[in-house]
């Protein structure tokens, strides 16, 4: 998965490179989400600008990350979701439980 990530205020911003998250990658998502949690940081924004498609391992991985990042007393926000994104978290009302902001820039400014 190509992935990169920046460090901003004391959040870890994650720009998720690729058109899909889904089976075939969200793993390796997941990895990079335990590497940062276990690293020491507490608050992450994901960025999915680039995601047109997201599945439901996608959308567990989410779910894993934030659950991680509330155990640690941080937050998992995510950032720039393109319109099908969008719907699938708004049909599994996931859309409730995230914090979405239109930007990174957004997202960090709510921390």
């Amino acid at each position: 998965m190509n992935v990169s990530t920046e460090t901003n205020r004391g959040v870890v911003i994650v720009f998720v490179k690729e058109e899909r998250l889904d089976a075939h990658n969200s793993e390796e998502l997941k990895a990079e989400l335990n590497r940062i949690f276990e690293g020491g940081s507490r608050d992450v924004i994901v960025d999915l600008k680039q995601v047109r498609f997201i599945d439901s391992s996608g959308l567990g991985v989410l779910v894993s990350g934030f659950k991680n990042a509330s155990t640690r007393q941080g937050a998992l926000k995510l950032s720039a979701l393109q319109t099908q994104v969008k719907s699938m978290f708004e049909l599994t009302r996931l859309h409730r439980v995230f914090d979405i902001f239109s930007s990174a820039d957004d997202a960090l400014d709510s921390f």
